[in-house]
C-alpha cells in the first residue's frame, strides 16, 4: 500500500498517509480540519538484492551512467568527479 505525502493549506502541517491506490484523496487536516493538497514526492526507488550490489545504481564500481542513464549524482553525463560515497 502506497504513502502518500500531504500538506494544509491553513495551517501547514504536513503528514504521511498509508492509503490504498483506490482510496480518495485526504481533504481535511487532522489538526485544524483545513483543506489539505496531496504533493508530488519521488516515490521509494528501487534496490538491488546481491553479492557487490551495495548502494542502489552501483554495479560492482560501474558508473550508473552505463545503466540507468544518469551518474549517482543524478548528471546526464559524467562529471569526472569520484562516484558519491567512495
Amino acid at each position: 500500500m502506497p504513502t502518500y505525502e500531504y500538506k494544509c493549506e491553513k495551517c501547514g502541517l504536513r503528514f504521511k498517509q498509508r492509503q490504498a491506490i483506490t482510496e480518495a484523496p485526504i481533504t481535511k487536516c487532522p489538526e485544524c480540519q483545513g483543506n489539505v493538497h496531496r504533493l508530488v514526492s519521488g516515490g521509494a526507488g528501487f534496490m538491488f538484492k546481491g553479492q557487490d550490489q551495495g548502494r542502489a545504481g552501483h554495479g560492482g564500481g560501474a558508473c550508473s551512467l552505463e545503466q540507468s542513464g544518469r551518474t549517482c549524482c543524478g548528471r546526464s553525463k559524467r562529471c569526472g568527479q569520484p562516484a558519491c560515497g567512495d
